[in-house]
């Protein structure tokens, strides 16, 4: 069976990275009818949080991608990770490194004045350590002994065929002085142990597969297959970083974009399916594979998820969209419950809103009346449109309280006054909602509703010249 694992590290949010390779990996196991494993690696006692790791959870859940097994925390596996790092040592694979922090550094900065590449020089290995003492008061630590010679080879599922020479390789800390495992060592039995099958993760990772590999032969591990992810970049082409927009997964759930624009939006971030823009999680579960993975880093470009987002907005369910703005009407001062009907504004402005704050920014007008700028009055409040307001409303108590009949009473009054629509139209629309750019002002005054509209025209009359 195909099991695939997103592993993440407790040290912070999730961000736009992880978040990708948490999606392709899930969507593997996911066409194939695999499962998925949700891991947890945190041995960095100082960076690990339980609040990052509540925060993975939530951008998980929120994304909507499941997990089948766990989530296995690695410091609850510490018993099994001493056991595994006996079995090397008991094989001849591994061994007991006293050499002090201080040392180690003298060494790598004679390796450097000598323009070597810095590396661990196997002082300790059992070879070179023969009749040496262990110093006293130095807790050693546990590295593998990597092979000298050939080299580590396989064969990627998106970069191909990939050879590091073992004369790269030096020998590793598998067990720190608390015999805490580090990251190689650690994710060899984990992934042993938890049967992953693929493991799918981004190409920073390349430099620490061939020692991987090295751990899985020495153990006797069946090998998993091996696919790395080209990074995401900013706009600039640098490291993604938060100024260029990656923020937390959940800030984008807080700044109010809707997860599956998310989601399509990643699965854009280095692989595609012809020209497809917009798709549905089923299809890309569908169409995912490894073929179609770009071999070169992609670049997060915040406009195109504003425009992916507004994709999925415009289609949304007005019900869902309803219950996602109130939230944020009422961090705006505005109670949802007291005003029109939510689901028929937001199907009114859905059009021209990015995200759901966006939505709920266009929506206040409907729920407390806004008042015009002086800039904005000296703008479209003219003389000549004073009478035709009066007149309209006047018929505006009349009428049925209707769309249609709302818009021709405002036909009538241009028509009688001898005006431009915009003449008429311009200064009503920033008199009842405080902004120079709404939907039509026929829909919108409909769904102000009538005492509200009156009201407020009356407040602003008197502002009129003339």
């Amino acid at each position: 069976m195909i099991r695939t694992r997103f592993a993440p590290s407790p040290t912070g949010y999730l961000h736009i990275g992880g978040a990708r390779t948490a999606l392709f990996s899930w969507a593997y196991a996911r066409r194939h009818g695999g499962q998925f494993v949700l891991r947890i690696e945190d041995t960095d006692l100082t960076r690990s949080t339980k609040e990052s790791t509540q925060a993975i959870f939530d951008s998980m859940k929120w994304l909507g991608l499941d997990w089948d097994e766990g989530p296995h925390f690695q410091m609850q596996r510490m018993e099994r990770y001493r056991d595994v790092a006996q079995q090397l040592l008991d094989g001849g694979n591994a061994y007991w490194c006293y050499a002090s922090p201080e040392e180690l550094t003298e060494m790598r900065e004679q390796q450097r004045a000598q323009g070597l590449k810095p590396r661990y020089d196997g002082r300790w290995r059992p070879e070179n350590a023969a009749g040496k003492t262990p110093p006293a008061g130095v807790k050693p630590v546990l590295r593998f002994r990597n092979p000298e010679q050939g080299d580590v080879t396989w064969t990627d599922l998106v970069k191909g065929p990939v050879t590091v020479s073992n004369e790269e390789l030096d020998d590793l800390v598998i067990l720190r002085s608390d015999e805490v495992p580090t990251y190689n060592f650690g994710v060899v039995v984990d992934d042993w142990d938890m049967k992953i099958s693929h493991v799918i993760r981004g190409d920073d990772h390349v430099n620490n597969t061939p020692r991987q590999i090295n751990i899985f032969n020495a153990l006797g591990f069946e090998l998993p297959q091996f696919a790395h992810v080209p990074m995401i970049l900013g706009h600039d082409g640098e490291r993604l970083s938060k100024r260029h927009g990656a923020v937390s997964v959940m800030q984008y759930h807080e700044e109010g974009y809707l997860p599956e624009a998310l989601i399509n939006y990643l699965a854009r971030l280095g692989w595609g399916h012809g020209d497809d823009e917009i798709f549905s999680v089923e299809q890309f579960i569908e169409w995912f594979d490894f073929a179609n993975i770009s071999h070169s880093p992609s670049k997060f470009d915040p406009a195109k998820l504003d425009w992916v987002n507004q994709q999925y907005l415009k289609i949304a369910d007005d019900a869902r969209l309803a219950e996602l703005v109130a939230p944020f009407l009422r961090q705006r001062d505005c109670d949802p419950d007291s005003g029109p009907d939510l689901e028929r504004v937001v199907a009114l402005l859905k059009e021209r809103a990015t995200t759901v704050a966006e939505l709920a920014d266009a929506a206040v007008l409907f729920y407390r009346a806004l008042h015009p700028t002086l800039e904005l009055k000296q703008k479209h409040y003219k003389a000549e449109a004073r009478p035709a307001l009066e007149a309209l409303r006047a018929r505006l108590t009349e009428i049925d309280w209707q769309r249609e009949a709302i818009g021709e009473a405002v036909k009538q009054a241009v028509g009688e006054f001898g005006l431009k629509m915009p003449k008429l139209a311009m200064p009503l629309r920033v008199m009842v909602t405080g902004e120079p750019q709404t939907p039509s002002i026929d829909a919108t005054l409909e769904l102000i509703g009538r005492e509200e509209v009156l009201a407020r025209m009356d407040r602003e009359l008197p502002n009129f010249p003339g």
